[in-house]
């Protein structure tokens, strides 16, 4: 069984950005050699996150606007987590809600996603370094 570790990093200039990942995905996949087997594809941060689904941009608002009156960033005071001196306790809730990693099969030495499905990296409390993990296993 082979194995492929490669990370992904961001820094993005907004506190929330959306960005499609699945090109660098897919060339982890290409540089592994893995024909058959699965790719994890791994937020690091807990404020971050990585999901499956359209491109589209206007999803992609619609899902900003969803998070943010579930989680919605102001009054930062609701959140007890902001008692620690931090101001991004709706950016540990809205990671939560999106989720933390994805697995995704790898056929014919690419990812096998469904129609329109793309991997996504989602940024809650941004404008700082960090880091995914892509891991893949297989033959």
């Amino acid at each position: 069984m082979k194995a492929h570790r490669k990370e992904l990093w961001f820094n993005t200039p907004h506190r929330r950005d959306y960005i499609n990942i699945t090109g660098e995905v897919s060339d982890a996949v290409r540089e592994s050699g893995v024909r058959e087997g699965l790719c994890l594809v791994n937020a690091m941060h807990i404020t971050a996150s990585v999901y499956i689904n359209d491109a589209e941009p206007g999803l992609i608002a619609d899902y900003d606007d969803w998070l943010e009156r579930l989680a919605p960033h102001a009054p930062i005071s609701q959140y007890r987590h902001n008692a620690t001196g931090e101001d991004n306790g709706d950016a540990h809730l809205k990671r939560q809600i999106m989720g933390r990693e994805v697995v995704v099969a790898i056929t014919e030495g690419k990812l096998d996603l469904g129609p329109w499905e793309q991997i996504h990296y989602a940024e809650f409390d941004g404008r700082r370094k960090k880091r995914v993990l892509v891991k893949i296993i297989g033959e």
